[in-house]
């Protein structure tokens, strides 16, 4: 295994750290354009053997050395989609919505109260209207307070009150067996589509009509990573292809299905799925349609984020995960989801243009809130010493935190402290909250060990929410720090920069930044690439940006070696400013990027961590490099 270093905020490894296998970019449950080809040149760490340019180290690093794999994730087309019809439960589940189409009899698409589950559940009813324009579908998504995630029997027996005969969930259901038995008994039919952690035993699933899933037990979908707009775009699809009788479907529809793709890749990017294998082709045609989309609300809430500096500025996936994806969630976090779900589906321009400035108010509100509960959750962690080296996970519970903001502010604490985290708000004798988790540790199965002190639990290895009793706040936090002490190493409390090769400074020109960009959408499993520069010198003095909060550097190579000065900007790392010296020479992490901000391209770098040549643990990183540079 190749050596690792410790830089001023994190430590650094490289993407492949041990001659083979799945490593972060591809994880070994994907498969498609991101998959990891076994066994070829670049699986011993050393870069050149895959290429020179730093675009083909940077592939290479990534399992990506097969020229035709390398095509494929270069240009990712609709024909790599898998058919609908091979997902498990999709042939019961079209079956019953087109009998409930065409007998229009009322339906219900019941979705979750987050990005995904509301883009997933326009996704289903523009699909079902596209078919019936006089179609009886309603939508329904929990209040994330007063209902909580996922099905509920109250508001099941609600929409059969209200006629409804057949309820589709999207991005949710997966584990709602007792929730489908009231709907049985209340003579309500349930088709369930989903896309997180199904039971382990096939008999402990809801008792549905259909269950669409990409990753059930002894299914052969060969993409398990889809999140709900995702499985709820296949539904559609294989709905159209049902209700046109043919393979091909009719103009209008096809049409349709393409309107939806900017949906779904909102949907894929702000769940945080890997950006890879169909998802990646989700999610990169949808964000190419996105800035021309026809659909209403979304054409709403693009133009009410549009920079007057440019307006007409692409749509990525990081515009996606900080602007787009907050302003959707800040409306399930404070108001009600509904709102968004009516963004999405049946409002008019004027309307939609009001709902996206309320979403614009909301989301200004949740990140006070959010730097509110931060502070008050660091002063505890402090406090009660749960940033030491004996406690390996964080438990804290408060009843001034606003349930729809600790999830944010757990993943808030996640990187400040590198642990595990659990924050609750206390409900007098309930406390119900949010968990994520560091890389490594499986917040799901840690959960699961301390089951018997919860009253639910849900989601996935790297988030989750749960609810106990308030009198077993205690026992649950120390069965959960006894579990994370067990199964989290030390190396891991400091959190992991992963670096895909190394490279000068002179290889940052504008032509080699741009074919990197070719890699996009970053995300999950496909980040931005993370490039290590050695040996560079610091120019001039930095400037602080934001009151201190930020950085402006320049950078340069060393003396005598090719390469010209690059700009580069540090986000939030004003406190570094006393090390970085004029002529320092630093080690550093950076992210190669275009900046159009002058109205032409030029190429920025924007520096992850750094560490001075010559401090202690910076030789390590060089012997890495060693094997990766050309």
């Amino acid at each position: 295994m190749l050596p690792t270093t410790q830089g001023w905020t994190r430590r650094w490894l490289p993407v492949r750290t041990d001659g083979g296998g799945a490593g972060p970019a591809t994880p070994a449950s994907a498969t498609g354009p991101g998959a990891r080809p076994a066994g070829r040149a670049g699986d011993r760490g050393d870069a050149a053997a895959s290429g020179t340019t730093l675009v083909e180290r940077v592939l290479a690093a990534r399992g990506l050395v097969d020229p035709d794999a390398i095509a494929t994730f270069l240009h990712p087309t609709l024909q790599q989609l898998h058919a609908p019809e091979l997902l498990p439960g999709m042939g019961a589940a079209v079956d019953r919505l087109e009998r409930a189409v065409r007998q229009r009899e009322r339906i219900v698409v019941y979705g979750d109260y987050d990005v995904d589950g509301v883009t997933a559940t326009a996704v289903l009813f523009h699909a079902l209207k596209a078919a019936d324009p006089e179609a009886r579908i309603g939508c329904y998504v929990p209040h994330r307070i007063d209902e909580g995630y996922g099905l509920n029997a109250e508001a099941l027996l609600q929409v059969r009150g209200d006629g409804a005969q057949l309820v589709v969930t999207v991005d949710c259901g997966i584990t709602a067996r007792a929730e489908a038995e009231v709907a049985r008994q209340a003579g309500l039919d349930l088709i369930i589509t989903d896309h997180h952690q199904p039971p382990q035993e096939e008999a402990n699933l809801p008792n549905a009509c259909a269950i669409v899933h990409p990753a059930l037990s002894g299914g052969a979908y060969p993409f398990r990573e889809l999140c709900g707009a995702g499985v709820a775009f296949k539904l559609a699809w294989a709905f159209a292809k049902r209700w046109c009788g043919s393979e091909r479907v009719s103009k209008s529809f096809q049409d349709t299905l393409m309107r939806l793709l900017p949906l779904v890749a909102l949907g894929t990017v702000a769940d945080v799925v890997p950006l890879v294998g169909e998802n990646r082709v989700l999610a990169a045609t949808g964000l190419r349609l996105m800035g021309s989309t026809d659909l209403v609300g979304l054409r709403a809430l693009v133009d009410s984020t549009r920079s007057e500096r440019r307006p007409n500025a692409d749509i990525d996936s990081e515009k996606v995960g900080f602007v787009l994806g907050p302003r959707l969630n800040a409306v399930g976090r404070l108001g009600h989801a509904a709102e968004a779900v009516r963004l999405f589906t049946e409002a008019s321009a004027p309307e939609a243009a009001e709902i996206a400035r309320r979403m614009a108010t909301l989301n200004a509100e949740r990140q006070r809130t959010e730097r509110e509960i931060v502070e008050q959750a660091c002063a505890q962690v402090e406090a009660m010493g749960m940033a030491d080296d004996a406690c390996r996970a964080i438990v804290l519970a408060d009843e001034r935190w606003h349930p729809g903001v600790i999830g944010i502010v757990c993943s808030r604490l996640v990187e400040r402290f590198g642990r595990p985290t659990v924050l609750l708000q206390q409900q007098g004798d309930t406390c119900k909250g949010s968990a994520r988790a560091i890389d490594g540790f499986d917040l799901y199965d840690a959960l699961a060990a301390c089951g018997s002190l919860l009253t639910t639990f849900g989601g996935h290895a790297a988030a989750a929410g749960l609810a106990l009793p308030t009198a077993g706040l205690e026992a649950f936090r120390d069965a959960f720090v006894a579990v994370a002490n067990a199964r989290i190493a030390t190396e891991q409390l400091v959190p992991a920069l992963r670096f895909d090769c190394a490279a000068s400074l002179a290889e940052f020109d504008l032509d080699t930044v741009l074919a990197l960009q070719r890699l996009a959408p970053f995300g999950r499993s496909n980040p931005r690439p993370s490039i290590l520069v050695r040996h560079v010198r610091v120019a001039g003095r930095p400037k602080l940006l934001s009151g201190g909060q930020h950085l402006k550097v320049l950078l340069e190579p060393p003396p005598g070696l090719p390469g010209g000065v690059i700009e580069a900007v540090w986000w939030n790392g004003g406190e570094h400013e006393p090390r970085l010296a004029r002529g320092v020479p630093l080690d550093c992490i950076v992210q190669p990027r275009i900046s159009r901000w002058t109205g032409r391209p030029t190429v920025e770098l924007e520096i992850k961590d750094a560490v001075a040549v010559g401090q202690g643990s910076s030789e390590p990183h060089r012997a890495i490099a060693a094997g990766m540079a050309n």
